[in-house]
């Protein structure tokens, strides 16, 4: 069994997890919509993952939609005490698998009700608030009304911590007076940098910053000094790219996602690579637009 100690851990929720995460978007189909082309080897990842010691897995019912969350309950319900199931809500999927705003009341107290019945849980661990101002990206706008539906449904009991993804600070610092923000999933990786501030101003106030595309998402990173980095250590690129992510901050947790075994092996192998200063210095150009040859 791989080792992932090395990640350390950190806190989210009611507990502390490792920060190496899973990430389950992959499991779906292409586009992260319908059914996975492989549902038995989708179920088997996910069992890996918990056997590998991964106890904080990423999710959302507008995977697929509901695809992500059913293989999550078929593959290890009844849950182990110590996973930390994260979802996500305020989009819905049409017919052709676009990506539609759904903020309303109505709309998210369904979606809580719908990862609460897809997942078979009573309550959820922790629910981000995705903002749809923007689907490419973070965008300034108020997310007030959203946010107060959420803080409503922790009231009753069906959430027990809230989260934000997709945002900017300013909208972090608005939710945080009228509720404790247990974390922030934004994008992030070696070469998009655009939240250094914000996750140091995050890691000053202990709150975990989770990065999604952690390896570039649909566009995978490409550099050819993270190429040569990797070479000289004897590791992947995206193995690279991984460990450079712990080493950055104490309170970034990692969910790389995959539907592969033998790519699974290779991620959490990343917990244990400690990156060389001279090494890390080369990667900090990388996110300075330095020998970049792609995002």
């Amino acid at each position: 069994m791989i080792n992932i100690s090395g990640a350390g851990r950190y806190t989210l929720g009611d507990g502390q997890v490792c920060r190496m995460g899973y990430g389950a978007m992959q499991l779906t189909g292409p586009g992260v919509f319908g059914p996975s082309k492989d549902p038995a080897m989708a179920r088997r990842v996910l069992q890996a993952v918990v056997e590998a010691g991964v106890d904080h897995i990423d999710t959302s019912d507008f995977y697929g939609p509901h695809v992500t969350n059913q293989l999550i309950r078929e593959a290890l319900h009844p849950y182990p005490d110590q996973l930390h199931i994260v979802t996500k809500v305020s989009a819905r999927r049409d017919e052709n698998g676009g990506w539609l705003p759904a903020l309303s009341p109505e709309e998210l107290t369904r979606a809580v009700e719908d990862n609460l019945r897809n997942l078979g849980l009573e309550a959820l661990e922790v629910v981000n608030l995705r903002s749809m101002i923007d689907t490419h990206g973070p965008a300034e706008g108020s997310l007030e009304e959203p946010w107060t539906t959420l803080l409503e449904l922790k009231a009753r009991g069906l959430i027990r911590h809230l989260g934000l993804s997709n945002v900017t600070a300013t909208q972090v610092r608005e939710a945080q007076k009228s509720g404790e923000v247990a974390c922030v999933q934004n994008q992030y990786n070696l070469a998009q940098r655009q939240d250094d501030a914000l996750i140091d101003e995050l890691a000053a106030q202990n709150i975990p910053y989770v990065p999604f595309f952690p390896l570039g998402g649909f566009t995978p990173l490409q550099s050819d000094a993270l190429d040569e980095v990797a070479a000289r250590i004897e590791a992947t690129p995206m193995q690279v790219a991984l460990a450079w992510l712990l080493q950055r901050s104490p309170n970034l947790l990692l969910i790389p996602g995959t539907s592969s075994l033998s790519h699974l092996a290779e991620n959490l192998d990343a917990a244990n690579l400690l990156l060389p200063h001279a090494e890390l210095a080369v990667l900090e150009g990388i996110g300075k637009g330095e020998a970049r040859a792609s995002d």
